[in-house]
């Protein structure tokens, strides 16, 4: 009688490991997720995981191909400078509605949210970078908490989804740029304009800030393949 709800709880479970693991890079670009592989890795049945891929697939983040199975979607530089594109479009709007409509309590959450990133250390041993959990969730709470007020629960998932994409190519490149902009800096100056109400700087400090994070990365790219 339970069984379909097992089912699904497992299938989420192991959905939420597989795209975790791809977006902190764990299971490589290219990679083929062959059935069996997923299965031992995750220790779980077949049909979750067939559940699971499908689901990813559908969000870009797996690849189905026919007769092959499925791949770890590849990254590539026209990929990445697209996706920041349309990130700063739509989270342009997103910040902008938010400012526009802010209120007591989208301000208090938005400065809460820098205090947790500003005293969370971005990587866990300060000599060299090593993946923080910790520092992605307030870096990802924070930049949810500037959108947070713009009245569109449509927007926010979108935003949500370009934010997931932009954070697997981001943590490909951090060992390698890794001690490089490091600090709360540009957090704290986007922060600060979104509590003045500055529409247009906070838009402009958000879009710059993408684009900073994809001039980093198009560097290292370019640096690998020399």
């Amino acid at each position: 009688m339970n069984e379909p709800i097992v089912r699904l709880t497992t299938s989420s479970t192991v959905y939420d490991r597989i795209r975790d693991d791809i977006l902190a890079g764990s299971l490589a670009p290219g990679l083929k997720l062959r059935i069996e592989f997923v299965c031992e890795r995750y220790g779980t049945g077949a049909s979750p995981v067939r559940e699971a891929l499908n689901r990813l697939s559908s969000e870009g983040l797996v690849e189905r191909r026919d007769q092959r199975g499925f791949y770890v979607s590849q990254v590539s530089l026209a990929q990445l400078a697209e996706l920041v594109k349309t990130r700063c479009w739509l989270e342009g709007i997103a910040v902008r509605e938010s400012i526009l409509h802010r209120t007591v309590a989208w301000e208090e959450g938005v400065v809460l949210a820098f205090h947790r990133l500003s005293r969370t250390p971005r990587s866990l041993d300060p000599a060299s970078y090593s993946f923080n959990p910790d520092w992605e969730e307030r870096h990802r709470e924070f930049h949810h908490a500037l959108i947070a007020n713009c009245g569109s629960s449509w927007l926010l998932g979108f935003c949500r989804d370009m934010r997931d994409q932009a954070d697997r190519y981001r943590r490909l490149a951090a060992a390698r740029v890794y001690p490089a902009r490091q600090g709360p800096d540009e957090h704290r100056e986007i922060m600060d304009a979104a509590i003045d109400g500055e529409v247009e700087r906070t838009v402009d400090l958000l879009q710059r800030h993408y684009q900073k994070t994809l001039t980093i990365i198009e560097t290292d790219f370019a640096v690998a393949a020399d």
